[in-house]
């Protein structure tokens, strides 16, 4: 699935796209085939380091995900790697310093925050409209792995890692939510559930229900499952201030609710009353509901642009070259940097699930 997506992306950006690899030769060539993709490499190494490849997308199993993405930058790839970033947090922050050591552009795809009402979010807090951010709370929620006989590669730890529900699906909450507030994770609590299947208890976690504190002082809860059913992508934050508390959902993206003591309101997405950021992002007019693959072009075409133009680009347009210092403008797209640092968590609230304690997140 991933793999079409991030096709249908690239495609959608205008860049031409050189070749496509596989687990197999044969099956690469069946996915060239069906993708119409001109060429099909034998191995996905020998795509990663092709003289013909200027940048390499990379939406294997987790467990491949250093090991290609290594060679990608060693060869001088510029890479847009599938979350996890790693299985651990040692290669995730070796992938993160060798990103940062080459000055290529190194992306992941957590694109929730490519939504125009959850940019219109972040712009609410920014500016002041929410007031203090004091609670952060919310849940994603799936159904896909509810049945007994159901499973894929991801449940097999040896090849998805050794989280599943949170590092698939939690990572994409927390990465968004401390987007939109500017608070980061600083301490969890969490427990973990996983249920018999047919063949066995996987080794991985359908379920995670997390406590959390930030840096800025706000609490928070979130509970990530794969087994709810009907659930089928419901990621819901909401984000309780001083003033407003504002609340998204992505299975229903056209819309963000602003509560307040005085009167609640559905702020509609128009990129004629949005703030910027959230208009930059709304390319049709109101009316015409954006989605999922709307946000994953988004995402591709700042990446995109920001190799064409030879550095990053902030959210704002303004152009870096190469390695960013601490005064630079963030590129407005996730890096290998965020998502180290979501591997990181999710390590963190492992070990809280595991030995019921509070545990620290760097």
């Amino acid at each position: 699935m991933i793999g079409r997506v991030h096709l249908d992306a690239v495609r959608r950006g205008g860049a031409p796209v050189v070749g496509i690899s596989a687990s197999t030769p044969a099956r690469a060539k069946e996915a060239a085939a069906a993708l119409g993709v001109a060429r099909a490499y034998d191995t996905s190494e020998q795509l990663v380091t092709s003289d013909e490849v200027d940048v390499v997308h990379i939406c294997t199993p987790n467990g491949l995900h250093a090991e290609l993405a290594e060679l990608a930058l060693r060869a001088g790839k510029h890479v847009v790697c599938e979350k996890p970033l790693t299985t651990g947090s040692a290669s995730a922050s070796a992938l993160a310093a060798l990103a940062a050591e080459t000055g290529l552009v190194a992306a992941v795809p957590f694109v929730y925050r490519y939504h125009p009402m959850a940019a219109e979010a972040r712009a609410r807090v920014q500016d002041g409209r929410a007031g203090e951010v004091r609670l952060l709370h919310g849940h994603y929620l799936q159904d896909w792995l509810s049945e007994p006989d159901d499973t894929n590669w991801r449940v097999d730890a040896g090849v998805g890692g050794p989280s599943r529900a949170f590092a698939d699906i939690g990572s994409h909450w927390c990465d968004l939510v401390e987007w939109v507030t500017g608070h980061r994770i600083t301490e969890v609590t969490a427990v973990s559930q996983t249920v018999d299947r047919l063949g066995g208890r996987p080794a991985t976690e359908d379920v995670v229900q997390l406590l959390l504190r930030t840096d800025r002082g706000a609490t928070g809860s979130v509970t990530v499952s794969q087994i709810s059913p009907g659930r089928k992508n419901r990621l819901w934050f909401e984000v309780d201030g001083s003033r407003t508390s504002l609340a998204f959902d992505q299975e229903n993206p056209e819309s963000l609710f602003v509560g307040s003591r005085g009167e609640n309101a559905a702020v509609l997405r128009d990129p004629a009353v949005l703030s910027p950021a959230a208009a930059r992002l709304s390319v049709v007019p109101g009316g015409h509901p954006m989605g999922y693959l709307d946000c994953f072009a988004a995402f591709v075409r700042d990446v995109h642009a920001a190799i064409r133009a030879g550095g990053t680009r902030s959210e704002e347009g303004t152009r870096t070259e190469g390695t960013r210092t601490e005064e630079d403008p963030p590129p407005a797209f996730p890096t290998f940097d965020d998502a180290a640092r979501m591997v990181r968590l999710t390590e963190a609230v492992l070990d809280s699930a595991a030995n019921r304690s509070w545990k620290e997140v760097s």
